[in-house]
Parts: C-alpha cells; sequence; structure tokens
C-alpha cells in the first residue's frame, strides 16, 4: 500500500449506488490507494436547476453506503464551501492540508471526455493522476484521443480503471424510484431504505 496515495470519488451522489462503490474498490486495488475519499458536491453550476437533492441528503446517504468499509472516508469539504464549488479549488484544499499525498481523481469517462471545459483544468491535472472508468457508451478509441490530447497540452497523468464498463447511472434509479419500482440491486440496503423512508425522488 502507498502511503500517500489517496483517491477521489466526488460527484453529485444523487443517489450514491453499486457502481460507486465498485470503482473506488477497483481503483483502491489497482492503484495500491491507501483510502478513497467520497466527496458529494455542493452547489454544483453544472447541475444547478436540475432537480439535485440538498446536499446534506446526498451527504447522508453516501454516509451510509461507505459506513462498513474502513478504506472509505465521506468529506463534507465541497458541501462547507459557499457558492459554486470547483474541483481545482477541492484539490487545492486537500493539497494545502496534506501536501505529501497524491491524489488520484476518479471519473467516469463522460467527465473525463469534458474536463478541459472545467474550471482550471491546468492546476487539475498538474494536481492529480485522472482515473478514467470506462462506460458503455463511450468507446475505448475516445478515452486514448483525448487521453493524447491532455497529455500533450495539460502534461497529464491520466490511467485507465480496469474492470467491467460502468453501466450504471443514478438517473436511472431515480426514474426507477420515481416509479416505485424495486432499486435494491443497485444501491446498497441502508441507501434503499433512507430513500424509501424519506419519500425520495417521488
Amino acid at each position: 500500500m502507498a502511503a500517500n496515495s489517496v483517491g477521489i470519488m466526488g460527484g453529485t451522489f444523487n443517489p450514491i449506488h453499486n457502481e460507486h462503490i465498485r470503482l473506488a474498490r477497483e481503483s483502491k486495488k489497482q492503484f495500491d490507494l491507501r483510502k478513497v475519499l467520497f466527496i458529494p458536491s455542493g452547489e454544483s453550476y453544472f447541475k444547478r436547476n436540475t432537480g439535485v437533492l440538498d446536499s446534506s441528503v446526498r451527504y447522508e446517504m453516501t454516509c451510509l453506503a461507505v459506513k462498513d468499509d474502513e478504506d472509505f472516508e465521506v468529506s463534507d469539504i465541497e458541501i462547507k464551501r459557499e457558492g459554486d464549488s470547483y474541483t481545482w479549488e477541492t484539490l487545492k484544499e486537500l493539497l494545502d492540508e496534506d501536501p505529501k499525498s497524491t491524489y488520484y481523481l476518479i471519473v467516469g469517462a463522460d467527465t473525463f471526455l469534458s474536463l478541459d471545459k472545467w474550471r482550471d483544468p491546468q492546476y487539475i491535472f498538474d494536481s492529480c493522476v485522472v482515473c478514467v472508468a470506462k462506460r458503455d457508451d463511450t468507446g475505448d478509441n475516445e478515452i486514448k484521443l483525448m487521453t493524447r490530447i491532455y497529455e500533450g497540452k495539460y502534461d497529464a497523468t491520466v490511467r485507465v480503471i480496469e474492470g467491467d464498463p460502468v453501466k450504471l447511472s443514478s438517473s436511472m434509479i431515480r426514474d426507477m424510484a420515481s416509479k416505485g419500482e424495486d432499486i435494491t440491486p443497485y444501491v446498497a440496503p441502508s441507501v434503499n431504505e433512507y430513500i424509501i423512508r424519506n419519500r425520495l425522488y417521488r
């Protein structure tokens, strides 16, 4: 285990689902990470006015999903931040607190293809290793092409996460929950109970 390697799994987690957990576990194993830090987003300038649940609710679901795994932690670093929240700010804050750690940013292929449109992409690529999870709807050639572009333009370090492509999405789970359909195969039991008890996505 690399003592100073930390994975970052960010997202709205609306809701957090089993594929998030699988990717975190596979990343920890493949990249020899000390831990994986789950960071639910606060105010997202990309997803404003899109029906995203309150950050405190998403944070609580994330805590429930990972509470039994000692390799995972949940941070409210972005939730506490006022106004729009940017990944470069999160990386800077983490590095300011722990400059000896190497951070591995775990993202889906769809996110990876648009990373250069995020605020201050140069700082992001300078500050972490970007780990890409393949998706069914994104081809390997697209990932390879953007990797070459990012390496040339930003001197990026990119790694592809081994394993099956991601097939599950939070939007699919929200749609199923809104119809009262069974989502137990896709989320942790505690998250499913929380969604039912609080009548989320209805």
